[in-house]
């Protein structure tokens, strides 16, 4: 005769199968007779209180706050007009080198230091010559470009 092909690992799978369909047979039992037909309509519903918080209690109506119908802004909130900037500074050439094609140009307003390549020059510039530019963002922050000396 042969040998059973159960072994032990089968045997307890299959006891472990069984007892889990027990359970949920137990637990589907239990919500049928624990079944209501839903939660009524004060259950569901959720309040905000002063502090935008949501909760199941009413809001206090002594902490009711008046707000006037014409404090209210519907859409994006109007810009003030901003003051026109010249987009012109001026400045000094800190450093420039010719056979690389780039240099630093020093604000002489609030004595930030931008950087210039040659193809941003409209005259020819040395150190330490004064300069008009305009600004411009690059990879690496505001470039001057339009450079031109100052008369």
């Amino acid at each position: 005769m042969a040998k059973s092909q159960e072994t032990f690992g089968k045997k307890e799978r299959e006891k472990k199968r069984l007892k889990k369909r027990q359970e949920k047979a137990l637990l589907k039992e239990e919500r049928k007779a624990n079944k209501e037909k839903g939660l009524s309509f004060e259950d569901q519903i959720a309040y905000v209180d002063e502090f935008g918080q949501l909760t199941d209690t009413p809001p206090d109506p002594t902490k009711k706050v008046e707000v006037e119908l014409d404090s209210i802004m519907l859409g994006a909130a109007s810009r003030e007009p901003e003051e026109e900037v010249d987009p012109v500074h001026k400045g000094r050439v800190e450093f420039f080198n010719d056979s690389k094609g780039y240099g630093f140009i020093k604000d002489m307003k609030d004595g930030e230091k931008y950087f210039v390549h040659m193809s941003g020059l409209i005259d020819t510039i040395v150190e330490n010559n004064m300069v008009t530019f305009e600004l411009e963002r690059g990879m690496k922050g505001m470039n001057a470009v339009k450079v031109k000396l100052d008369k």
